[in-house]
């Protein structure tokens, strides 16, 4: 159980830092071993990542801010069974991931025998930054995973998905949106918004403009045990 963040906010405000930091904060009951962020800034994905709980990560939100205005940033809240190592985001210089659930429970010695990837780290988080990267669909090459996923490019645009597994919502805001993993939190963190459950095996996607696409990934026999739990 870890807790997945991502905001695009237009000309964020003072009261919008406060607001997103309240969303950190009532992330970090999923997950208190590791907080992490990346952002968009000067053509680049800049990736922070402490193992602290969210209450003592050193957020400055106002230095997160492209230069365009606008904050393009995700965030991860870790809950940790292992060891503090590789904690998220996976990034590299043009994506960076954030990840709820699990990809595999094989070996990461494994990995490339299995899945074709050369991995720098243990996090099997990053065999879905490998996959977006090739341009080959998360939701169908982790069918059978559990999957809640915010994608941050740098070219400024977010994508996110889940499969039926895992849950995720969306909270539009009069300047932008707001990600979470669960529904409780932008409304604890009183976000000015309503938060809706994504839909399962989508790919949603805004840009810098804010304009918003979505595409359906069809998987034969998925279950969205999340809307049964709603």
């Amino acid at each position: 159980m870890c807790s997945v963040i991502g905001a695009i906010i237009k000309e964020p405000r003072a009261e919008d830092f406060l607001m997103l930091h309240r969303v950190f904060l009532e992330s970090k009951i999923r997950g208190m071993h590791a907080t992490g962020i990346s952002y968009v800034k000067h053509g680049k994905i800049i990736t922070e990542k402490r193992p602290v709980p969210a209450d003592e990560f050193p957020f400055n939100f106002p230095s997160y801010v492209n230069e365009d205005g606008s904050l393009y940033l995700i965030g991860h809240c870790r809950y940790s069974t292992s060891d503090l190592e590789f904690n998220q985001p996976i990034a590299n210089e043009n994506l960076s991931v954030v990840h709820n659930g699990v990809i595999t429970q094989e070996l990461p010695e494994k990995w490339k025998e299995l899945y074709g990837y050369d991995c720098e780290t243990k996090n099997d988080t990053e065999l879905i930054l490998h996959t977006a990267e090739d341009c080959i669909s998360p939701l169908v090459r982790w069918k059978d995973s559990s999957l809640a996923v915010i994608e941050l490019h740098v070219d400024k645009v977010i994508r996110f998905y889940r499969n039926g597994k895992r849950p995720l919502y969306l909270t539009s805001i009069s300047n932008g949106c707001i990600i979470t993993s669960t529904a409780d939190v932008p409304k604890r963190a009183e976000v000015p918004g309503f938060p809706i459950n994504t839909l399962m095996n989508h790919y949603i996607t805004f840009d810098d403009q804010l304009a918003m696409t979505i595409e359906k990934e069809v998987i034969e026999d998925a279950v969205d045990l999340q809307y049964e739990l709603c």
